[in-house]
């Protein structure tokens, strides 16, 4: 009975690392790489995937060969953004941002040591995003995350940099913590943070807090856009715009920044 729970675990395992894979093809996944990427026999890949297909997590397009992400695991991702109040008063404000900086924006919050992308409302300018939605960027890496973290006490943001490390992503990334108390000084000065290359060589990050009812930061907006264009002079006017909106949106959750 154990082997049987175990391969059970093993086999749902692999459906979700399956299911992962294809989401990160933008134009399908193909069985045969899918199989050379985990390692596991192609008619096994194809048996998950048929069962992923049966439950409308996934579904194969009859022309290319290629697998999609399905309805169902829409549906199903849909749940953790309706589960954030504020995604969809958001929204409105992300556009608002979107206009004025001709930039994209974006809408994040911190889980486990990054920033994941809840929203996002892209530029018309071509290599327009740091981050997707559901992209992962490590806190200290990202604009959104160190916006948020400038909100927390010293120690706690010690905890972060001793449980998630500091590291290198470019060679612009913070890889010390005094190096990191210095950039949330600065923030905290100037009420808004900047991701100056430290994901993305040649693309910059504009970022403020939202907070919420409880007084706690509930999530970050910014602006994203090629390191060309976010010149130190656009940089500090889309930090009062990006502030600005914050406080705004802020408001309009009911929110309010600890006394």
């Amino acid at each position: 009975m154990a082997e049987r729970q175990t391969n059970g675990v093993q086999s749902v395992q692999r459906a979700l690392d399956l299911l992962t894979q294809v989401s990160e093809v933008p134009g399908g996944a193909r069985l045969t790489d899918l199989a050379q990427s985990t390692g596991l026999a192609p008619s096994t890949v194809h048996r998950l995937l048929t069962t992923l297909e049966n439950s409308g997590f996934v579904y194969a397009d009859g022309l290319s060969n290629r697998w999609h992400v399905g309805q169902r695991a829409f549906a199903v991702g849909s749940a953790y953004t309706k589960q954030r109040s504020f995604v969809a008063p958001a929204l409105p404000f992300l556009r608002r941002l979107r206009d004025a900086t001709r930039e994209t924006a974006n809408l994040g919050v911190i889980e486990d040591g990054e920033v994941i992308t809840l929203s996002q409302v892209e530029s018309r300018e071509i290599k327009r995003t740091i981050s997707p939605p559901g992209g992962r960027v490590p806190v200290i890496c990202s604009g959104m995350g160190k916006a948020i973290i400038a909100t927390w006490e010293d120690d706690a943001i010690d905890r972060v940099i001793e449980r998630h490390g500091l590291r290198a992503v470019t060679k612009r990334s913070l890889t010390s913590p005094a190096a990191v108390h210095e950039e949330i000084a600065r923030i905290r000065s100037r009420g808004y943070a900047l991701d100056d290359e430290e994901f993305v060589i040649g693309l910059r990050c504009v970022a403020a807090v939202v907070w919420g009812p409880s007084g706690d930061p509930a999530c970050a907006i910014s602006v994203s856009g090629l390191a060309a264009r976010m010149t130190p002079q656009k940089v500090a006017e889309t930090g009062e715009t990006v502030k600005r909106l914050a406080a705004e949106l802020t408001s309009v959750l009911g929110g309010r920044p600890p006394e």
